[in-house]
């Protein structure tokens, strides 16, 4: 419009803006070239590679590659590449009163195991054991298998403690495998503690049920399994990223591992004390 005028009326500038209600500086604005480019292309390209996370998650992976950047910033280009998540609403329940559990202070004190299940392609149904220490919320094993009974739930246990020792205590749920005989025979003669949650309670159990719904969600579901083999290899490859690269916003975005070594620098004492046990 301001052209139009100026062009075929022979207006000023001045005149032809203000007859349109446009201010001169606006007329006269330059599109400046976006700044953001390359931090819009590793966005994008680790929004790829982890499809699950937000953009918390994805702030703090772009600040460990070296980019000082706001959160705000990351979040409005998050919007802008229309990479934000569906979200997902829970359905309501009925809040009733909570059973909080003492948090452990050190590693090994408390563990949690749990039990999931998934699908191959073909429909075969297999399982997966998951355990997890309470403190350094590092997962300690993924066992996968067509069927888990006590006697596997055993062997993982003491193959993790062969590298790390055995925990004070162990969380789970009611079910049969944990239930079972050999588990209550292994346990007594470990000195180990089987803590039971109440039935119908898997809140008494949040640090698994928590792993459960990651695992769920980054990465049975956004893989499909052919063969159970493959369903092992890629458990594991999810496991350690999830140790050693993924942020855990309760441990001040820290990878698990990296806050277990931490916390180990800082209490040196009681970590040597737990290894002369195991020892003996």
């Amino acid at each position: 419009m301001v052209r139009f005028w100026r062009e075929g009326m022979g207006l000023s500038e001045r005149r032809a803006c203000s007859l349109i209600g446009l201010d001169r500086s606006t007329h006269r604005y330059q599109r400046r070239a976006d700044r953001n480019g390359e931090l819009r292309q590793r966005l994008r390209e680790l929004a790829e590679q982890r499809r699950r996370f937000g953009y918390r998650r994805l702030h703090v992976l772009l600040c460990r590659d070296g980019y000082a950047v706001n959160k705000k910033r990351i979040q409005r280009l998050y919007r802008q590449e229309g990479l934000s998540l569906r979200g997902r609403r829970r359905k309501k329940r009925i809040a009733g009163l909570r059973v909080v559990l003492p948090r452990p202070v050190a590693a090994n004190q408390r563990w949690s195991m749990d039990f999931m299940s998934d699908a191959l392609a073909d429909g075969r149904r297999f399982r997966l054991l998951n355990v997890v220490d309470d403190w350094t919320r590092e997962c300690l094993a993924i066992e996968v298998g067509r069927s888990l009974t006590g006697r596997n739930v055993i062997a993982v246990l003491d193959r993790v403690a062969l590298r790390r020792g055995y925990p004070a205590a162990i969380v789970t749920d009611n079910g049969p495998e944990f239930c079972s005989r050999v588990v209550d025979e292994w346990a007594h003669r470990r000195g180990i503690r089987l803590q039971f949650i109440r039935p119908g309670k898997p809140v008494e159990n949040a640090f698994i049920e928590s792993f459960n719904g990651k695992c769920r969600d980054e990465c049975l579901n956004e893989r499909l399994f052919i063969t159970i083999e493959q369903a092992r290899s890629a458990t594991e490859t999810w496991r350690l990223d999830y140790n050693r690269i993924r942020p855990h916003s309760a441990l001040g975005n820290l990878a698990p591992e990296d806050y277990a070594n931490r916390t180990r620098v800082r209490n040196p004492e009681p970590t040597k004390l737990r290894l002369s046990l195991v020892e003996k």
